[in-house]
């Protein structure tokens, strides 16, 4: 195995907690982030499928993301549009997977627009 950092780290620690709640077959919400865009994706870890995706780059969202004052407003939207992409889907439970990030800001605020949309985590 290969050295880690600390980042790397910190994300082997909570992939392996998220392993023990992912067998009970519920479905990963897992969150990147850049200095510009954020983007979220719900995936089914059996199957090695992504199943309902939702980005800042997104043409459906343009019009509502270019209205948000802020980048933390953009997280909201894209939180609230995936969510309600999975309800299309009957997705209700999903176990949030912040990819090594903080929780706090841009991600805070896309989990908070998850849950207002019904996502359950």
């Amino acid at each position: 195995m290969m050295k880690l950092d600390a980042s790397g780290r910190k994300k082997f620690r909570i992939k392996n907690k998220l392993k023990k709640v992912v067998k009970s077959k519920r479905f990963r919400l897992s969150v990147s982030r850049s200095s510009k865009n954020i983007s979220a994706q719900i995936i089914d870890d059996l199957q090695g499928s992504t199943l309902v995706s939702a980005s800042t780059l997104d043409k459906n969202l343009q019009n509502k993301l270019k209205k948000a004052a802020s980048k933390i407003n953009q997280s909201k939207l894209v939180g609230e549009a995936l969510a309600a992409k999975a309800k299309v889907k009957d997705i209700e439970k999903v176990v949030f997977d912040r990819n090594g990030l903080p929780y706090h800001g841009r991600v805070k605020a896309l989990a908070d627009g998850a849950r207002a949309g019904g996502l359950v985590f």
